[in-house]
Protein backbone atom coordinates (compact mmCIF):
# COMPACT_ATOMS: atom_id res chain seq x y z
CA UNK A 1 0.00 0.00 0.00
CA UNK A 2 1.61 3.47 -0.65
CA UNK A 3 0.30 7.08 -1.96
CA UNK A 4 1.28 8.27 -5.30
CA UNK A 5 1.04 11.27 -7.28
CA UNK A 6 0.60 12.11 -11.01
CA UNK A 7 1.12 15.58 -13.07
CA UNK A 8 -0.54 16.10 -16.29
CA UNK A 9 -0.71 18.80 -18.79
CA UNK A 10 -2.97 19.25 -21.81
CA UNK A 11 -3.31 22.15 -24.35
CA UNK A 12 -5.28 22.40 -27.87
CA UNK A 13 -5.98 25.37 -30.20
CA UNK A 14 -8.77 27.24 -30.59
CA UNK A 15 -10.57 26.82 -33.74
CA UNK A 16 -13.53 27.74 -35.85
CA UNK A 17 -16.44 25.26 -36.22
CA UNK A 18 -15.97 23.21 -33.20
CA UNK A 19 -17.90 23.26 -29.75
CA UNK A 20 -16.00 24.22 -26.71
CA UNK A 21 -16.30 21.33 -24.22
CA UNK A 22 -14.31 22.23 -20.81
CA UNK A 23 -14.34 19.67 -18.39
CA UNK A 24 -17.32 17.94 -19.74
CA UNK A 25 -19.44 21.34 -19.86
CA UNK A 26 -20.65 22.79 -23.48
CA UNK A 27 -19.49 26.20 -22.56
CA UNK A 28 -21.08 28.65 -25.18
CA UNK A 29 -17.96 30.70 -27.15
CA UNK A 30 -17.36 31.70 -30.60
CA UNK A 31 -14.50 29.17 -30.87
CA UNK A 32 -13.95 25.46 -29.59
CA UNK A 33 -10.91 23.36 -28.88
CA UNK A 34 -9.74 21.43 -31.96
CA UNK A 35 -8.63 17.70 -31.70
CA UNK A 36 -9.55 14.28 -32.25
CA UNK A 37 -11.58 13.46 -29.67
CA UNK A 38 -14.14 16.95 -28.15
CA UNK A 39 -10.52 17.91 -27.26
CA UNK A 40 -11.47 18.49 -23.17
CA UNK A 41 -8.63 19.93 -22.26
CA UNK A 42 -9.38 19.37 -18.66
CA UNK A 43 -10.51 16.53 -18.84
CA UNK A 44 -7.12 15.27 -20.80
CA UNK A 45 -4.85 16.73 -18.71
CA UNK A 46 -6.87 15.03 -15.59
CA UNK A 47 -6.66 11.75 -17.30
CA UNK A 48 -2.88 12.69 -17.79
CA UNK A 49 -2.34 12.97 -14.17
CA UNK A 50 -3.80 9.39 -13.01
CA UNK A 51 -2.18 7.43 -15.72
CA UNK A 52 1.12 9.07 -15.11
CA UNK A 53 0.45 8.26 -11.07
CA UNK A 54 0.69 4.47 -11.75
CA UNK A 55 2.82 4.21 -14.77
CA UNK A 56 0.08 3.19 -17.32
CA UNK A 57 1.30 5.77 -19.74
CA UNK A 58 -0.35 8.54 -21.45
CA UNK A 59 -3.66 9.07 -22.92
CA UNK A 60 -2.12 8.75 -26.20
CA UNK A 61 -1.14 5.32 -25.41
CA UNK A 62 -4.70 4.76 -24.48
CA UNK A 63 -6.75 6.24 -26.80
CA UNK A 64 -4.30 6.92 -30.11
CA UNK A 65 -5.38 9.66 -32.35
CA UNK A 66 -5.27 7.46 -35.39
CA UNK A 67 -7.93 5.30 -34.23
CA UNK A 68 -11.27 6.27 -35.85
CA UNK A 69 -13.31 4.71 -33.39
CA UNK A 70 -11.98 8.19 -30.84
CA UNK A 71 -13.15 10.96 -33.77
CA UNK A 72 -15.13 13.37 -31.26
CA UNK A 73 -15.64 11.28 -28.87
CA UNK A 74 -16.85 12.83 -25.69
CA UNK A 75 -13.87 13.04 -23.23
CA UNK A 76 -15.79 11.71 -20.07
CA UNK A 77 -16.76 8.45 -21.33
CA UNK A 78 -12.88 8.17 -21.95
CA UNK A 79 -12.17 9.58 -18.17
CA UNK A 80 -15.05 6.14 -17.20
CA UNK A 81 -12.21 4.18 -18.75
CA UNK A 82 -9.51 5.24 -17.09
CA UNK A 83 -11.05 4.90 -13.92
CA UNK A 84 -11.77 0.98 -14.92
CA UNK A 85 -8.43 0.86 -15.45
CA UNK A 86 -7.61 2.04 -12.31
CA UNK A 87 -10.02 -0.28 -10.57
CA UNK A 88 -8.41 -2.89 -12.28
CA UNK A 89 -4.77 -2.57 -10.47
CA UNK A 90 -6.55 -1.60 -7.04
CA UNK A 91 -5.78 2.42 -6.92
CA UNK A 92 -8.40 4.34 -5.20
CA UNK A 93 -8.15 8.27 -6.44
CA UNK A 94 -7.59 9.91 -2.92
CA UNK A 95 -7.86 14.00 -4.81
CA UNK A 96 -7.65 16.02 -8.35
CA UNK A 97 -6.85 19.45 -8.37
CA UNK A 98 -6.61 21.09 -11.65
CA UNK A 99 -6.18 24.63 -13.29
CA UNK A 100 -7.63 26.23 -16.43
CA UNK A 101 -5.55 28.41 -18.31
CA UNK A 102 -7.68 30.58 -20.27
CA UNK A 103 -8.01 34.24 -21.24
CA UNK A 104 -11.11 33.97 -22.69
CA UNK A 105 -13.86 32.82 -21.77
CA UNK A 106 -14.83 32.81 -18.07
CA UNK A 107 -15.17 30.10 -16.17
CA UNK A 108 -16.30 30.63 -13.05
CA UNK A 109 -19.71 29.85 -13.74
CA UNK A 110 -19.05 26.45 -14.89
CA UNK A 111 -16.66 25.25 -12.46
CA UNK A 112 -19.02 23.59 -10.41
CA UNK A 113 -20.57 21.66 -13.32
CA UNK A 114 -17.10 20.37 -14.07
CA UNK A 115 -16.40 19.21 -10.56
CA UNK A 116 -19.87 17.53 -10.20
CA UNK A 117 -19.00 15.80 -14.00
CA UNK A 118 -15.81 14.87 -13.26
CA UNK A 119 -16.33 13.83 -9.57
CA UNK A 120 -19.35 11.54 -11.35
CA UNK A 121 -17.74 9.90 -14.12
CA UNK A 122 -15.00 9.16 -11.48
CA UNK A 123 -17.28 7.63 -9.19
CA UNK A 124 -15.96 10.27 -6.29
CA UNK A 125 -17.41 12.81 -4.19
CA UNK A 126 -16.79 15.92 -5.64
CA UNK A 127 -15.23 18.08 -2.37
CA UNK A 128 -11.89 15.72 -3.23
CA UNK A 129 -12.14 17.22 -7.10
CA UNK A 130 -11.19 20.78 -7.46
CA UNK A 131 -10.96 23.12 -10.47
CA UNK A 132 -9.16 26.50 -10.78
CA UNK A 133 -9.37 29.00 -13.50
CA UNK A 134 -6.71 31.65 -14.06
CA UNK A 135 -5.61 33.89 -17.33
CA UNK A 136 -1.93 34.47 -17.92
CA UNK A 137 -2.51 38.50 -18.34
CA UNK A 138 -2.79 38.64 -22.08
CA UNK A 139 0.36 37.28 -22.26
CA UNK A 140 1.72 34.06 -24.34
CA UNK A 141 -0.60 31.32 -26.61
CA UNK A 142 -3.72 31.83 -24.39
CA UNK A 143 -3.62 34.89 -23.62
CA UNK A 144 -3.26 35.57 -27.03
CA UNK A 145 -6.13 33.83 -27.63
CA UNK A 146 -4.87 31.15 -29.45
CA UNK A 147 -5.76 28.37 -27.30
CA UNK A 148 -6.39 26.60 -23.60
CA UNK A 149 -4.08 24.87 -21.07
CA UNK A 150 -4.80 22.90 -18.09
CA UNK A 151 -2.92 21.60 -15.48
CA UNK A 152 -3.91 18.55 -13.21
CA UNK A 153 -2.62 16.94 -10.43
CA UNK A 154 -3.61 13.90 -8.30
CA UNK A 155 -2.73 11.72 -5.47
CA UNK A 156 -3.47 8.07 -5.43
CA UNK A 157 -3.13 4.79 -3.07
CA UNK A 158 -2.53 1.97 -4.25
CA UNK A 159 -3.45 -1.87 -2.49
Amino acid sequence: MGLRVGLGYDVHKLSENRKLIIGGVDIPYEKGLLGHSDADVLVHAIMDALLGSCKLGDIGVLFPDTDPKYKDISSIKLLKHVKKELDNKNIKIINIDSTIVAQKPKMRKYIDQMEKNIAAALEMNVDDINVKATTEEELGFTGREEGISSKAVCLVETF
